[in-house]
Order: C-alpha cells, then sequence, then structure tokens
C-alpha cells in the first residue's frame, strides 16, 4: 500500500471481508491504493451519496473526479473488474472462456453464499453481539457451523479437484474471494476444517501471500481489541 496518495481509495474497513478483496486485488496487481475509513451503521451523507446500497467498499479513481459520485464504483465485483481492466499485465481473471466463467462463478458463489451464511449465522452473532457488550449468539454460530456449512465447504473442497487454485493454474479473483470470505469466520472462530483437506490447504497457501496476510493482520488486531480470544464452534 502506498504512503503517498494514491488514485485509488477504497472507502470502507478491513473488518469487511469484501474490502480485503479488493485490496488484495490491488495488491496482487502492485496497485497503490488507500483505504479510509467509513462507519457504514452511521455514515456520513457524502457516503451515501456515493453508495446506492449504502455498502462497502466503494472505490474512488482520484485520476477521474476527486470529490463527489463522479470517479466512483460501488461493489467489490464491480470494482475487481474494474481494477483488472486498468492493469491487464497481471490478470485476475482467466483469458479462456469456460475458465472466465467458472471464476467469475466461483467469486459470486463465495460473495453471496459463503460470505452471507457465514457472515450472518457466524461472524455477527459472534462479533457484534460481544462489540455491543451482550453474550455471543454461540447457539446461532454453531447451528451454522454443523448445519448450513458443510455442503458450501464441501463444495469448495471438491471444487478444488487437487490443484492448488480454483480455476486453472494461476491465481484468480476465485481464491482471492474465498479466502476473504473463509477468513472473515476465522477472525471470530478456530474453523475446524479437517473433513475438507483441499480446502484448509487452499486456505493455508493463500493466508501466505503478501496480499492476503497484511490485511488479515489488520482487521485481526481490530477484532483482537473486542474479543481477545476466538471461540470453539464444537
Amino acid at each position: 500500500m502506498s504512503q503517498s496518495a494514491a488514485d485509488l481509495v477504497i472507502y470502507g474497513s478491513p473488518v469487511s471481508p469484501f474490502v480485503r478483496k479488493v485490496a488484495a486485488a490491488c495488491i496482487e496487481k502492485k496497485i497503490d491504493f488507500e483505504i479510509e475509513g467509513v462507519d457504514v451503521f452511521n455514515p456520513p451523507q457524502w457516503f451515501a451519496d456515493i453508495s446506492p446500497m449504502k455498502r462497502i467498499p466503494v472505490l474512488r479513481d482520484r485520476a477521474i473526479a476527486a470529490e463527489g459520485p463522479g470517479g466512483t464504483i460501488a461493489d467489490s465485483s464491480a470494482i475487481c473488474a474494474y481494477i483488472e481492466r486498468k492493469e491487464i499485465a497481471t490478470p485476475l481473471y482467466p483469458a479462456e472462456a469456460f475458465d472466465h466463467a467458472r471464476a467469475l462463478f466461483i467469486e459470486e458463489y463465495a460473495d453471496t453464499h459463503l460470505a452471507a451464511t457465514g457472515g450472518l449465522g457466524i461472524f455477527r452473532p459472534i462479533f457484534f453481539s460481544i462489540s455491543q457488550g451482550k453474550e455471543p449468539d454461540m447457539d446461532r454460530a454453531r447451528a451454522t457451523w454443523s448445519e448450513k456449512m458443510p455442503s458450501i465447504l464441501g463444495y469448495l473442497d471438491g471444487s478444488l479437484e487437487g490443484g492448488d487454485f480454483f480455476v486453472g493454474a494461476d491465481l484468480t479473483i476465485a481464491d482471492i474471494t474465498v479466502t476473504a470470505c473463509m477468513m472473515q469466520m476465522a477472525l471470530v472462530a478456530d474453523l475446524d476444517l479437517s473433513p475438507y483437506p483441499e480446502l484448509a490447504a487452499h486456505c493455508e497457501r493463500m493466508a501466505a501471500r503478501a496480499s492476503i496476510a497484511g490485511l488479515y493482520a489488520q482487521a485481526d488486531a481490530i477484532v483482537r481489541k473486542v474479543m481477545p480470544d476466538r471461540v470453539a464452534l464444537s
């Protein structure tokens, strides 16, 4: 991440898996960026003006416009597609048609099904409750892990088919997105991935990448201030 003013500004928080997804894509492509914090639960009007769904992240390209709605893009998938076109020398989307579509599907599967199930069923009932001074809803979190997550994790495990990456022999947006969403749960809970050895190995490989490790460390530092220890889901 550049220490000087960068053209790209990501509005959001590293605690968001979607912010980390966008930031990781920038790091992999060696594109300078900044993250500017936004309280999505009490957003300023200027943020509401550029985020139609009131969600993070939103990207601003200062080379296009330094303020106002101009030069902004909402939604992590749209942002990553924009980043891909800005710097094509390090592709995160496969060139071959079927592989390209496959990467897009796994990105969408992680963004919606994995993120929603793990975020709403595990991360929020634990972290949000504790941050509000309440007891974590462990019944909900454990039920989500034991009843809803196995089919999702099983699908992802099988999709790797013994490879290092989800699509082809190179890193794609699919790998970044799945990792960001998996790590969201790992911020608050110890995840036993032993039933899913391919996915476990993938998570371990991805966690070692510079584009993933630094961002996760930032998120982890924020979460540990609220809850020093992760919880057990089983």
